[in-house]
């Protein structure tokens, strides 16, 4: 059961990777939309309360902004989702195929927005969303265009949430919500790429396959399938 944030990082870490919103996709989720029910589980966690022990939404501003071994993003389904440091090079072998940006941009599976927001996280490391935005010559008629695209670099795993901002008055002190911020993936988890280029595809497959199965032996195959290549 889990009971607090270290819980959920531990299971996380053991796991190697976790649908998050509590939506399960027939995969693995560590967090359980049901622990809202009436009555709930016997379990503190509970959603929106802004606890940063016991609000699995607040757990996902605590990986961005504390760890440096797990990523988050739209990963799965076009979902969001988490992937530790170790799993990382074989979701990446599966996702990139040993491609760079380029090379998919020139193999046309890559689209135009894509491209003008990864060239933008390039040119200035790391960016918040409203900057990529502006940067990248984005309108507001752009809108949905611009979400399906930063969707899509994070599920082929060329940028990633890499921590959060918020803005700053003129005193000085943070104020509103924070803004995600960017980067390439290479700069989130520079040291594993070496490792990645070096893991052949389908071994890759098969060991996440392997694992899934491990966590949730009655995960289909088909769902496995599409939950490993991200398509």
């Amino acid at each position: 059961m889990i009971r607090c944030y270290n819980d959920f990082v531990e299971t996380l870490l053991t796991a190697g990777f976790s649908m998050g919103g509590g939506n399960a996709d027939g995969i693995y989720a560590i967090i359980d939309w049901r622990w809202n029910e009436t009555p709930p589980y016997d379990t503190p966690i509970r959603w929106h309360t802004g606890d940063p022990e016991t609000d699995p939404w607040e757990w996902v501003n605590r990986v961005l902004d504390e760890r440096d071994d797990i990523a988050y993003g739209k990963l799965f389904f076009k979902k969001s989702g988490f992937i530790t440091k170790e799993w990382f090079p074989y979701f990446w072998a599966v996702r990139r195929g040993g491609l760079s940006f380029d090379e998919a941009y020139e193999d046309g599976t890559i689209s135009h927005f894509a491209k003008r927001i990864y060239d933008v996280v390039t040119a200035y490391e790391t960016l918040p969303t409203e900057e990529l935005k502006r940067l990248g010559g984005f309108s507001r008629e752009d809108k949905s265009g611009f979400d399906r695209a930063l969707t899509e670099l994070q599920m082929k795993m060329f940028v990633s949430p890499c921590g959060r901002r918020y803005k700053v008055s003129q005193k000085g002190e943070e104020y509103g919500m924070s803004s995600t911020m960017f980067c390439t993936t290479e700069r989130l988890f520079g040291d594993v790429f070496e490792q990645a280029a070096s893991i052949d595809t389908e071994d890759a497959k098969n060991k996440i396959m392997a694992q899934v199965l491990k966590i949730n032996p009655i995960a289909q195959e088909k769902k496995i399938i599409k939950f490993i290549s991200g398509s």
